[in-house]
């Protein structure tokens, strides 16, 4: 069964990609930034920015029938590799406990207003 999970983003539609695929027991989460995709706002501030790429993630886990508590993999991308110690607590609230697989690269994102993407893999439990 695979299932396109949207987040209402004009740039889903823009660019030609799903927030989110199902795939069977996968979910793989696109990069998702910072924005408020209702408001089609974003922060200046990367340690916000952080804040609400998860919230964005958890929503698009929820649409797809996953949870926080089913990541396995996480991606992280910044601009400025000095920038992702100040989202560490960030990063430790939303999956300290789950504890997936992590990788954090430097990168140039498609925006300069953009400073952190993330992106994620889950699995159901069986």
């Amino acid at each position: 069964m695979r299932k396109l999970i949207s987040s209402g983003s004009k740039f889903e539609a823009d660019i030609g990609y799903s927030r989110a695929v199902v795939d069977g027991d996968w979910c793989f989460v696109s990069g998702t930034t910072g924005f408020d995709y209702a408001s089609m706002k974003i922060s200046a501030d990367v340690v916000e920015q952080a804040e609400q790429c998860f919230k964005n993630i958890d929503e698009a886990l929820t649409k797809g029938g996953f949870a926080m508590a089913d990541v396995v993999r996480v991606h992280y991308l910044l601009p400025k590799a000095d920038d992702f110690e100040k989202c560490w607590p960030v990063t430790r609230k939303w999956l300290g406990a789950i504890g997936p697989a992590a990788t954090m690269f430097e990168a140039r994102l498609a925006s300069p207003a953009m400073k952190i993407e993330i992106e994620v893999t889950a699995k159901k439990r069986t």
